[in-house]
């Protein structure tokens, strides 16, 4: 049988053929082990009853203690009749002692050929090495499953971007703190959950697959319904039907789920995505900036250990009450530009020209206002930041602002120029709920493929009646990438999109 070579490149640099020699090696060995009998692909189950973060957290109390650990071996130190290898299971590394003396002979020469990326059991008792390090003596090792590809080299690891998104299996085997930003992840939503659940919201699931794909300014994926022969799209958001509960009592509920839209993929988008959206009847935009406040503050100090944080190298406050601005101010004070004293849309066509800021033929003041707030305002607002009062123009669903000109009850969060999340106080006028999709239709008949349509079941829900509400969505990704310090959403996808490799 041929010996296994070291190939001193990461695996996805490493030529062709030396990887298909590698795997020839490892076929090898499989196939003796098939033909004496101890194929570990026919093992189904192992004997794993702990793992190596508590044998370091109750080492004191486990010193002595017959346990048994499963994991792959990643590293290995061969002094002869003694080794060391390095067993890592989902909590992290656990140095094991295997001896010729203790397994025997055989066991020990039958370990000697199998490979770095093989998964093992191993049964033995905790102890500390003379060096101090919390082991486990091994009594007896069994293979469980053989690896027939090679890990890349330790030195390198996995560094080749596109790889490590394709592949995040191997991403996950090599990069321990890869495995620590989706337990992360895994944490901060069960946390939102245990917030949410102190305050008595009740967790809900509606529809994927909707005739009218609305809540927000996007395309959406459309597909197929062979069942019914009816054209169906994927949601771009949960807000309709989750108002549609408060309609029906339910008062406080919330969901978190996948949303698809058919846009650009770039550090922080992705076609397919999670949202958490929640409503609160008898309750404001107020009512959802506390709850927000609250709540990132609640998972800073359960996720990180401190409200104040560090993103990207720059100290993110979020012990301080978050800062609030209106979006008329926040143009004033970063663009020069006093929107409340614009009277027509003209006027505000004019301003944008002036400042080089593109518009469509269709957008009046409010979508130009907008405009403006993205260009000149988004990236300065780095410290956590309520904007405030929305135009209406680009808010369909949100009730009036009293005695405003043209704005609404709406607040986004910023935190490091990024919107964290998009509140409001919920119009639940069916009238102008009627009015406001019709102006979306028109701007739909002009070419925008954006604007939402009528939803007359939802019309038909509010003409019974919704109490006064505040409803909030969250873009969970993005959260996930602030409190991991990960800089592009990809990193906090376990999969994300990419484009076809034979494409």
């Amino acid at each position: 049988m041929s010996e296994e070579k070291n190939v001193n490149l990461p695996v996805e640099e490493a030529p062709e053929q030396d990887i298909n020699e590698l795997k020839k090696i490892r076929l090898e060995k499989l196939a003796a082990l098939q033909e004496s009998g101890k194929d570990p692909f026919e093992i189904t189950k192992a004997g794993q009853n702990i793992r190596s973060k508590e044998i370091n957290e109750r080492f004191e109390e486990l010193e002595n203690s017959d346990v048994c650990i499963c994991g792959r071996i990643k590293t290995w130190r061969d002094m002869g009749k003694a080794n060391f290898i390095d067993v890592y299971d989902r909590d992290g590394r656990m140095q094991v002692y295997v001896r010729k003396d203790d397994i025997g002979e055989e066991a020990f020469a039958e370990f000697k050929k199998w490979d770095i990326g093989d998964i093992v059991e191993v049964k033995g008792f905790v102890f500390r090495t003379r060096r101090g390090e919390i082991s486990v003596h091994c009594k007896e090792i069994r293979l469980l499953t053989k690896s027939l590809l090679p890990l890349p080299e330790k030195y390198h690891g996995l560094t080749n971007v596109d790889t490590r998104y394709r592949q995040r299996y191997l991403d996950l085997i090599v990069n321990p703190e890869v495995m620590d930003t989706f337990k992360k992840r895994s944490q901060i939503i069960k946390e939102i959950r245990n917030f949410l659940d102190g305050r008595d919201f009740i967790e809900v699931e509606t529809p994927m697959l909707v005739s009218n794909a609305g809540g927000a300014a996007a395309r959406p994926f459309e597909t197929h319904y062979n069942a019914l022969d009816e054209d169906v799209k994927l949601r771009i958001s949960l807000e309709l039907y989750l108002k549609r509960l408060i309609v029906g009592g339910m008062e406080r509920v919330y969901e978190i789920g996948r949303v698809f839209r058919n846009e650009g993929v770039d550090t922080r988008h992705n076609p397919e995505f999670t949202l958490m959206e929640l409503y609160q009847a008898y309750t404001d935009y107020e009512g959802m900036m506390e709850l927000t406040e609250s709540m990132f503050r609640y998972l800073a100090n359960k996720v990180v250990g401190s409200a104040v944080i560090s993103y990207n190298g720059t100290v993110i406050d979020m012990e301080k009450p978050f800062a609030r601005i209106t979006m008329t101010d926040a143009i004033k004070e970063y663009a020069g530009v006093d929107f409340s004293t614009v009277a027509t849309d003209e006027e505000a066509q004019a301003i944008a020209k002036e400042h080089h800021v593109e518009f469509e033929k269709h957008h009046k003041k409010g979508d130009i206002m907008n405009l403006f707030f993205e260009e000149f305002c988004e990236e300065k607002m780095i410290q956590p930041t309520f904007v405030c009062d929305h135009p209406i123009e680009v808010s369909p669903l949100t009730k009036k602002k009293p005695g405003s000109n043209g704005l609404v009850e709406r607040f986004e969060l910023y935190i490091y120029g990024r919107e964290m999340c998009n509140a409001y106080s919920e119009l639940n006028d069916p009238i102008d709920q009627r009015e406001r999709f019709a102006a979306q239709e028109e701007l739909f008949a002009k070419g925008d493929e954006e604007a939402n349509h009528t939803d007359e079941d939802f019309l038909t829900a509010l003409e019974y009646g919704m109490p006064p509400t505040g409803g909030i969505g969250y873009g969970i990704d993005r959260l996930v990438m602030l409190l991991t310090d990960s800089q592009a959403i990809r990193d906090v996808l376990l999969f994300p999109t990419m484009k076809s490799v034979d494409k």
